[in-house]
């Protein structure tokens, strides 16, 4: 690793130089430095300094003290820059270019022009007509925008006389709110716009208020976001795929009334659908409260980012993964506080912790039905790799779409589908491989390839698995995910054989299921939900009301493999009671680290499930049935939430998530509300 020397800068000035306060063109591409190198005590001498080429390194940001009070001429292309703010301290910067540092997006474009006021080349374009909008007529719109702000909803509430927590509480409300409601420009310049709001409610705080902002106040949440190109932009943007961050609305007027689910003894009547608790195993011990508590509530799928959307239907979540390889193996640790969602034309990544919408990306033509996550090891550069997060999303057009997170970039699409895209998943062994699960009766499997450092990727079909009627969830098979997958359809529950070296690309299912149906067995019924508790006992949902089945893969199959036969009974470990609804796509989902079943309703509530005192007993070979129902642990209930003034007259829990860890749940309606609880 080259290390920044007093005779390296002389060597590598243009001219050759012998004394440092003399150069004033300095040539240090290419030198593989990374942030560290940059010693300001050593680039403090170098006082008369006017171009500087930094291009083909390794830097990730620029120190805040590197005195280059003369600095007129900056390149850094091909580095690995993820914030431009501390270019401020190069006032007189005239010209600067950072191609091809791929976390760098539209929004710092926007920071650098209205940082540097000199500023009049940006990546080789003219932009002093631009960055004169920004500087001045955007400024403007927002000081406006931010004092209107204060004074609608801030004013009147910090009294005239007031103490120091007072002010302090107001601030924190007031920076919150400003930043999540103040929206101007193109949609693509939403985090930029943040940033200058706070930015702007902090003066006005400070300057008309006499409101000092304290270092507590919350830190800005970068969100490097995908592009739309301006007229005037030095950039270009990818098709269809826009970053609109943090529009959503906080949903006011929440009063909670946890509840915590009492155990009835009696048997309850079969033909009442408001009936209560049903028998519980005698043996079960009272039930743990959870105590889960709602953290936020946001509106943040709406169609064309209107406030009054209370119609779009938000359908999949699923936490990201950490990339730490190390903490991967731990399933406690291996997702970060970040969850996908979609619905609508749209897919979030929120910050459960914060409600922090961090990034939106949006297709006006798509209706969004799932998403998934994989780990990709990618080449950057020079051969060097790197892990990152892709988020693949897909819905009512049939179309994949690849997006690489970190760089704010959807890199492609797959078009897997002419029918729409029920559900996604990858292989949690093989990180290209991603099964598709369509309209079109089939369940495809993709190897989705690993882009180069030019995005350019290669997707190819694998297999293709034919279902006899619509697949709506899919799972692999724990013990054997790259043999085996279960798949729940509006026809019934079905299994394959997945093995990729069978030979055979297209395949009818190897089983299908067959489940209790009054007094008889029946594979005749929708299953819209389905899950592994753990290695062995799966949790299915089906048409038949009030009741939420588990039971044995490895049983069940093992009759399959004795008998012969596609058709077998499933080996009932237990039943869990659930609503008596007859509305169907109301999925379920597990957590299997803690133990937990979650399923949403039709009134809004969440059903959780702690099956630890069971699970022992169903893994032993001669573990029996649970004669009686399994009532829930818990039903966490819907607060009393006003919509612009008015409860909502109906509001379906879709589907209900859990990080590994059980500390936040993750909750996605029929009315344009992600709601966010949180375990203490």
């Amino acid at each position: 690793m080259s290390k920044i020397t007093t005779e390296l800068l002389l060597e590598r000035a243009v001219p050759r130089s012998t004394r440092l306060r003399k150069i004033e063109t300095l040539n240090l591409s290419k030198l593989q430095l990374k942030t560290g190198d940059l010693d300001p005590r050593l680039f403090s001498r170098l006082r008369h300094l006017q171009k500087l080429d930094l291009s083909d390194n390794l830097l990730d940001k620029f120190p805040n003290s590197l005195t280059l009070p003369d600095l007129r001429v900056l390149n850094c292309n091909n580095n690995k820059l993820e914030d431009v703010t501390a270019l401020k301290q190069f006032p007189l910067l005239e010209e600067l270019t950072y191609e091809n540092n791929v976390y760098l997006t539209l929004n710092d474009d926007y920071k650098v022009m209205f940082l540097l006021e000199n500023l009049r080349l940006l990546n080789g374009k003219d932009i002093t007509k631009l960055a004169n909008h920004v500087r001045h007529v955007n400024s403007r719109k927002l000081t406006s925008k931010v004092t209107a702000h204060w004074e609608k909803f801030f004013r009147d509430q910090l009294p005239e006389k007031h103490t120091a927590e007072q002010a302090k509480s107001i601030k924190k409300k007031f920076l919150k709110s400003v930043q999540t409601n103040v929206v101007y420009g193109p949609s693509s310049l939403s985090e930029f716009t943040r940033w200058r709001v706070k930015m702007i409610a902090e003066e006005f705080l400070s300057s008309s208020l006499d409101l000092e902002i304290n270092s507590d106040t919350e830190p800005e949440n970068k969100t490097d976001e995908s592009e739309e190109e301006s007229t005037e932009s030095p950039r270009e943007a990818p098709e269809e795929v826009e970053q609109v961050g943090d529009v959503s609305s906080y949903i006011s007027n929440v009063k909670v009334k946890p509840r915590k689910r009492k155990r009835n003894r009696s048997k309850s009547g079969a033909g009442n659908k408001r009936s209560k608790s049903q028998a519980d195993t005698e043996e079960e011990e009272e039930a743990e409260d959870v105590s889960a508590e709602p953290l936020h509530f946001l509106q943040c799928h709406s169609k064309g980012n209107s406030r009054e959307d209370f119609k779009t239907q938000l359908w999949s979540c699923v936490f990201e993964p950490v990339l730490d390889s190390g903490a991967r193996k731990d399933p406690i640790v291996s997702s970060s506080k970040t969850v996908a969602t979609c619905g609508g034309e749209s897919v979030c990544l929120i910050d459960c912790e914060t409600g922090t919408v961090l990034k939106k990306y949006k297709v006006a033509t798509e209706e969004f039905f799932s998403v998934a996550w994989t780990t990709l090891t990618m080449v950057i550069s020079d051969s060097r790799k790197k892990a990152h997060n892709i988020l693949a999303a897909a819905g009512r057009r049939g179309i994949v779409k690849l997006i690489h997170v970190a760089a704010d970039f959807c890199y492609g699409e797959i078009k897997a589908h002419k029918k729409p895209i029920a559900t996604v998943c990858f292989s949690p062994t093989q990180e290209t491989h991603l099964f598709t699960a369509s309209y079109d009766k089939r369940i495809a499997l993709w190897d989705i390839g690993i882009p180069d450092c030019d995005y350019n990727f290669k997707a190819s079909q694998l297999l293709v698995l034919e279902a006899v009627s619509i697949p709506l969830r899919i799972a692999l098979v724990p013990p054997c995910t790259e043999q085996y997958l279960l798949a729940g359809c509006e026809g019934g529950c079905f299994a394959w054989n997945i093995k990729l070296d069978k030979g055979q690309k297209s395949r009818p299912f190897e089983a299908i299921f067959q489940f209790p149906d009054d007094e008889s067995m029946t594979t005749s019924h929708r299953v819209d939900g389905l899950a592994f508790l753990n290695d062995d006992v799966v949790v299915s949902k089906s048409s038949k009301p009030g009741c939420i089945y588990l039971w044995s893969w490895s049983r069940s199959f093992d009759a399959k493999e004795k008998g012969c036969q596609r058709t077998v009974s499933a080996v009932i470990l237990a039943e869990l009671e659930w609503s008596t609804t007859d509305m169907s796509y109301l999925t379920l989902s597990t957590c299997p680290a803690k133990e937990y079943v979650f399923c949403g309703d039709e009134k809004g509530s969440v059903w959780m499930y702690n099956l630890s005192n069971y699970t022992t007993a169903w893994g032993s070979a001669k573990g029996k049935r649970s004669e009686r129902r399994i009532s829930p642990t818990q039903v966490l209930k819907w607060p009393e939430l006003r919509l612009n003034g008015e409860q909502p007259p109906e509001i379906l829990v879709n589907n209900v998530v859990s990080d590994p860890a059980f500390t936040y749940l993750v909750v996605l309606t029929s009315v344009n509300i992600t709601a966010i609880w949180k375990k203490p």
